[in-house]
């Protein structure tokens, strides 16, 4: 395989891979805000926690 190939095909690998990786993270953050959210802490709690307005929280915890 030429160079030009084989470097596109690892870019692509690596698109792939920060995808999934980014699928991940933002379901741990979501679920970690809903565990939170169900121990007590407000919103506003947890957006102060993690420096995101309470709104965007609550967007997270939605699936937004």
């Amino acid at each position: 395989m030429p160079a030009t190939q084989r470097d596109k095909a690892r870019a692509e690998r690596a698109q792939r891979q920060y995808e999934r990786d980014l699928d991940k993270a933002r379901s741990a953050r979501r679920k970690s805000f809903e565990r939170a959210q169900k121990a007590g802490l407000s919103l506003r709690e947890i957006g102060e926690a993690v420096g995101l307005h309470h709104s965007r929280v609550a967007e997270i915890i939605r699936g937004e």
